[in-house]
């Protein structure tokens, strides 16, 4: 039976619970699927931006620019994309950021072999699409989630990157072995991996993703609200309205805080760490299993994160995601750049913390918002996430020729500090507000 044959059936009726949980299990398994093939193109195109921008241009700051284009590109697509999925779906939307994605690394690697820097950047802009997609799938996870199991659910999603941006991470050299027997220029062949990985996560979502979870979600919100006597056509709000609805609540507030937090920390040293390796006369080898070992922080305990923030709440985790950016960025700040063992574990510790922050944040985000309201919502989140992320790489050059690596890292332990401080004046001030007297009704109405 085809997706529209079932929702014409059961239009004026909810799912059972039994067809919630067979079409999410389905949902999780076709999204641990694209995330891994998409996680492959998001770590191969990161890995060797800024080093080939480099190369075209010699400037360290051009170089970071270039890297961080792959934030400003998912960024600028984040909002787009989930009003793409308000209308059509999420398999609409995701579909969308992964091939334009694939026409970004397409893109880049043409920039590669004219050696034009901004064509160059222009491809990498695009390729950041294909993250914004990656990123979006941990709430398309959600949608069909029973409430206790939400954090779990997210946490299995985001674990699923380990195995794509691990493969990413470890085949960067081997890749741009090949594009050189290809005749492409010296690291382009990830870029070619990268396209044609992110194609690999579209078909998935296209061919799987079916029945859609969004879809799903809102006939059973709709049927729910028709049976209380609601108007069943609840307004979707614009970006401007999420944002609204954001600033209304304090803890969604701290969730946004949260995440932008654990992407500046995370984006502000993992850009710059290639090129402190590479003034240290590390080879491209060595950077990516850096890479790769950041990227198990990233990702490879999310599983144990969502069990435990399903467990003991979201507040305990954000605290340990503020310490772990902390401590990871001091720790990278004192590695020489001849070092190893603290690039690689500063690295490591602030991909955990990122782990922490994301999952407890995107978990206390979903909660907080009825389905017709979620996903506009979800999408300025990560615009103000990725946004962030991306303005941090911009300026990390310029501070980086500044202040150094050292400098770069002591201010990016401060963030994980605010984190800390943002999280006990919300909890502190929710838990006020929760136990403060209710007034009494007054008697007769008036």
């Amino acid at each position: 039976m085809s997706e529209g044959s079932v929702f014409a059936v059961h239009r004026a009726s909810a799912y059972s619970s039994s067809d919630q949980a067979r079409i999410q299990k389905r949902t999780v398994v076709v999204l641990i699927a694209s995330q891994a093939a998409g996680g492959f193109g998001l770590v191969a195109t990161y890995i060797v931006s800024a080093l080939l921008a480099k190369d075209i241009t010699g400037s360290a700051t051009l170089a970071t620019i270039a890297a961080s284009c792959l934030s400003i590109g998912a960024a600028a697509v984040a909002v787009p994309m989930s009003k793409l999925m308000n209308r059509h779906g999420r398999r609409v939307g995701l579909r969308f950021g992964y091939l334009v994605g694939a026409g970004g690394s397409t893109l880049a690697v043409l920039g590669a072999i004219l050696l034009s820097y901004p064509l160059l950047c222009l491809g990498v802009f695009g390729a950041g699409a294909g993250s914004a997609a990656n990123l979006a799938t941990r709430y398309a996870a959600s949608d069909l989630a029973p409430e206790h199991r939400r954090a779990s659910t997210i946490s299995m999603i985001v674990w699923a990157t380990t195995f794509g941006s691990t493969a990413g991470s470890v085949v960067s050299g081997f890749a741009s072995d090949v594009g050189r027997t290809i005749g492409l220029p010296d690291k382009t062949g990830s870029y070619v991996f990268a396209a044609f990985m992110f194609l690999v996560a579209a078909a998935i979502v296209e061919l799987f993703l079916r029945p859609d979870p969004l879809v799903v979600a809102n006939e059973v919100s709709e049927s729910l609200n028709g049976a209380r006597g609601r108007s069943a056509a609840l307004p979707t709000p614009t970006a401007r309205d999420a944002l609204a609805l954001i600033w209304q609540k304090p803890q969604a507030r701290l969730a946004v805080l949260a995440m932008v937090v654990s992407q500046v920390t995370m984006v502000g040293v993992m850009a710059l760490t290639p090129l402190h390796m590479d003034a240290g006369g590390q080879s491209q080898n060595a950077i990516g299993f850096m890479m790769g070992f950041h990227i198990l922080g990233m990702y490879l305990f999310s599983p144990v994160i969502g069990q435990l923030t399903d467990r003991i709440g979201n507040y305990p985790m954000l605290y340990i995601a503020g310490g772990l950016c902390t401590w990871g960025a001091w720790w990278a700040a004192v590695t020489p750049p001849t070092g190893a063992v603290g690039v690689f574990m500063g690295n490591f510790l602030i991909g955990l913390g990122w782990c922490f922050g994301v999952i407890a944040a995107s978990s206390l985000l979903v909660t907080l918002y009825p389905i017709h309201q979620r996903v506009a919502v979800q999408g300025v989140g990560d615009f103000a996430m990725i946004g962030s992320g991306a303005l941090a790489g911009l300026t990390s050059g310029a501070l980086y020729a500044t202040f150094e690596y050292r400098g770069v890292n002591y201010a990016n332990a401060l963030f994980g500090v605010a984190l800390i401080v943002a999280t006990f004046l919300t909890f502190t001030g929710v838990r006020r507000v929760t136990r403060r007297p209710q007034p009494a009704a007054t008697v007769g109405g008036g």
